[in-house]
């Protein structure tokens, strides 16, 4: 039996998000919510969106599968634009650690941190990594999540780098999910190359970017630019070199001090600078000037006890912001989109409104796909979610639990809790 397409009525609120690239500043508040909403999505593309009304004098309801969304809130798919979800091995001896009071710092220098899961990475297999990413996008999507950006940067060396990244390819191609994908071979610094970081670029430069370019691994190139790991100058080098070799570019930016590397990400024209717990007045507004997006992680602060960063400032300074997991096995052992809405909406001074639009639309451009996904407009992939409660506000309200009911990928429902 051939499967009609998709008609989905009545919503009590169909929140679009309705726009093609990110929104800055004050736009973030413009979520454009629609009343008794009805989406018509023909092929996996969303074909209609309007009143169910409107749409019901055009559209037959016999000729599509109809989900009736009485009483239920429908949003755009999440966009979770930025994790480390290949990994091999756990850390949760070092979250004890934080706990008693050791910084991430500290145990990053006496060979923790990174390095462990490195070291767990490098001994893992294929097979085995690509079996637990497939697990963990499941449990992704059941939170409404709808396109993921994934990130290398647990091998610190040729093999194991590219293992990751074939690893996501292949999840890419097999698994409902999307996957934006991005190098991130100067995560740290590996034990063979300690106190030769200049030279560790090189290798990445000359013997690792070359192969990722060639074999089409990767969309963007990523770097942790932070004190004790890769300095601004270094930083700089590396990802000049991937922009001539057409990669996007993304930065790991003043996440423990303030670096400079949001004023970098302005220079070289990033797509996005993440963390920016420690960014500067001046590279904040560098960053609006340059419509580089803020990509911020709430739950990395909470788990880190950090302060979080200043979204409010960034929104008023005309930012463009961005939420995101950050889930990783160290610092962030969580892709809880319910934590990151709440904590965003609770402490970090964004209206529920600007927090949905940074985890659809800017979350979309944040890994250069704001044309396709992250809102509910004619012509964009058919990813939507839809909640069991008629309002948006209940996704802070009921703090940090899931209540994504339905999730649509491509004009399938792929959950339906």
């Amino acid at each position: 039996m051939i499967k009609k397409d998709l008609l989905i009525i009545n919503a009590a609120e169909l929140v679009t998000c309705s726009g093609f690239k990110a929104k800055y500043g004050e736009e973030m508040k413009n979520i454009h919510t629609i009343k008794n909403g009805a989406v018509v999505i023909e092929g996996g593309i969303i074909k209609a969106v309007n009143t169910t009304e409107e749409i019901l004098k055009t559209y037959n309801e016999e000729d599509f599968e109809v989900i009736d969304a009485s009483n239920k809130c429908v949003l755009p798919g999440f966009v979770d634009s930025h994790t480390h979800f290949i990994f091999g091995g756990y850390r949760a001896d070092e979250f004890a650690w934080r706990l008693r009071g050791d910084s991430y710092m500290d145990i990053m220098e006496r060979g923790g941190g990174i390095q462990n899961t490195v070291k767990a990475t490098r001994d893992a297999s294929f097979e085995e990594l690509y079996n637990v990413g497939f697990e963990r996008l499941n449990d992704m999507i059941k939170l409404g999540v709808t396109t993921v950006e994934g990130k290398s940067g647990y091998g610190l060396d040729l093999d194991t780098e590219i293992k990751q990244l074939k690893v996501m390819k292949k999840l890419n191609e097999e698994h409902v999910m999307d996957l934006a994908i991005t190098f991130l071979g100067a995560h740290s610094i590996p034990p063979e190359y300690k106190g030769k970081n200049n030279e560790y670029i090189d290798f990445i430069i000359d013997n690792v970017l070359p192969v990722v370019k060639d074999e089409n691994l990767a969309e963007f190139c990523d770097v942790f630019c932070e004190d004790k790991v890769f300095s601004v100058e270094e930083s700089r080098k590396l990802l000049l070199k991937a922009k001539e070799m057409g990669f996007k570019l993304k930065l790991h930016a003043d996440e423990i001090v303030t670096l400079g590397g949001s004023e970098l990400a302005a220079e070289v024209g990033a797509i996005s600078a993440d963390h920016l717990l420690h960014a500067s007045d001046e590279g904040i507004k560098a960053m609006a000037a340059k419509k580089v997006i803020s990509t911020l992680l709430p739950c990395t602060a909470f788990c880190l006890k950090e302060p979080y960063a200043r979204a409010r400032e960034m929104i008023d300074s005309g930012c463009g912001v961005a939420l995101a997991s950050d889930f990783n096995p160290g610092s962030c052992f969580t892709y809880s989109i319910p934590l990151v809405f709440a904590v965003a909406a609770i402490y970090m001074k964004m209206s529920m409104e600007e927090a949905i639009t940074a985890l659809t639309i800017n979350g979309a451009a944040a890994v250069g796909r704001a044309d396709s996904i992250g809102s509910i407009d004619p012509g964009k992939k058919g990813d939507i979610v839809i909640l069991k409660y008629p309002s948006y506000n209940f996704i802070p309200y009921n703090t940090g639990i899931n209540i994504v009911e339905k999730v649509i990928k491509d004009g399938n429902v792929v959950v339906n809790i």
